[in-house]
């Protein structure tokens, strides 16, 4: 996952400005071909679970490394309009492959350790999270390098992580998983859309995706604002990845003590409603200068806290709601079904914060959510056989 994170974050964070100067497009087509990117990613999750399933860890993982290094080869190369939406939507349907292959299979050999007297399944998927996390702080770094040669170069770099991953795999990785089942029973895809504790902590799940969004989305306003540019905004991104790095463990080990993964989640989701509460109780008086910053810093501690106690906990809920041979299949959907909640969160707080409302509204609004969240958090209930 640290591999995984470094080579797609040295690309992605560069992506936007190549294509606007180098390849001339429009600032709308950006936007369009940056969406598609995110639509044959976590969209497609959902299939990317459906045939590690099927067809086992092994094969998917590898196809999805092969088809990101040729889309990395290709964006470098592309010039055209067309070419550029072709290699974006590979780059994002090999993710859509492997991410949900790997985590599924994290997850289940989480489960493995915790019975197995290894610990609580939480703190090997707290690991995981660190890992990437380390990753995405690193990749960008290691693009802001290469830029200096040109975009092709990190493409090419990015690619050349995904060779070693790809390598990686196919000498460790075993075609048949002791303990995994190779095939699911048929009707997954139904039970799963009848299933409504799982779908219930899809909606949960997203509702704390939505709230993350906003430090892309609300917070630069917000930081604009308050110190007249989103200079500040690097040092706030630092922030969080510097406080998951070096807290995820800890908080994890804590929470595991002490919280059942319900708990854990419903905590996460009033840290997170806290640090919304904090800005909103503070906007109407209209503060500039550093001081102002204070209520964004303490929006992106409670937010990144609340993470670190809510991340973990639904990974790890997730096998004990799938059944026998479908947990790819669940794990994708979680990303995906969770993304479309995304997907139309966003429109909507977009709008309540170009609306002309008072300060403080769009703030209160994003307070309520992550508290109102907490009540569709499923019940404990029987282990899926």
């Amino acid at each position: 996952q640290l591999a995984f994170n470094i080579g797609f974050f040295a690309v992605l964070p560069f992506l936007a400005e190549h294509l606007g100067t180098a390849v001339g497009m429009a600032g709308w087509l950006v936007g369009l071909v940056l969406g598609l990117r995110t639509f044959s990613q976590q969209g497609l999750f959902v299939v990317g679970g459906a045939l590690a399933d099927r067809y086992g860890v092994r094969p998917v993982v590898l196809a999805g490394c092969a088809l990101r290094i040729a889309g990395f080869a290709w964006l470098g190369w592309a010039e055209s309009t067309w070419a550029v939406i072709g290699a974006v939507l590979l780059i994002g349907f090999a993710a859509a492959l492997f991410s949900p292959a790997v985590e599924s299979e994290v997850a289940r050999q989480a489960v493995c350790w915790e019975e197995g007297g290894g610990g609580p399944r939480t703190r090997v998927l707290a690991l995981f999270t660190v890992a990437g996390q380390a990753g995405a702080f690193v990749g960008p770094l290691l693009g802001a390098l290469l830029l200096a040669v040109d975009f092709r170069t990190v493409c090419l770099a990015g690619a050349a992580v995904f060779v070693l991953v790809l390598a990686g795999h196919l000498r460790l990785l075993p075609q048949h998983i002791p303990g995994r089942a190779a095939a699911p029973a048929p009707g997954g895809a139904r039970a799963l859309l009848r299933d409504r504790r799982f779908l219930a902590l899809c909606l949960a799940y997203g509702v704390y995706l939505l709230a993350y969004n906003q430090l892309y989305l609300a917070l630069p306003l917000e930081v604009e604002r308050a110190a007249g540019s989103q200079a500040p905004l690097a040092w706030l991104f630092a922030l969080s990845s510097a406080l998951v790095v070096t807290a995820q463990l800890p908080v994890t080990r804590w929470a595991t003590t002490r919280l059942d993964l319900r708990r854990s989640m419903a905590a996460g989701l009033l840290l997170i409603s806290a640090g919304f509460a904090a800005v909103a109780a503070t906007r109407p008086a209209a503060w500039t200068g550093g001081a102002a910053l204070l209520p964004s810093a303490g929006l992106v501690v409670l937010l990144t806290l609340g993470q670190m106690l809510l991340a973990p906990a639904a990974r790890a809920w997730v096998p004990d709601l799938a059944g026998e041979g479908r947990l790819g299949l669940y794990t994708g959907a979680l990303s995906s079904v969770s993304g479309l909640v995304v997907l139309a969160g966003s429109a909507l707080t977009g709008s309540l914060l170009e609306a002309g409302l008072p300060a403080a509204v769009p703030w209160l609004v994003l307070t309520a959510l992550p508290a109102a969240a907490v009540a569709l958090l499923p019940r404990p209930g029987p282990v899926r056989p």
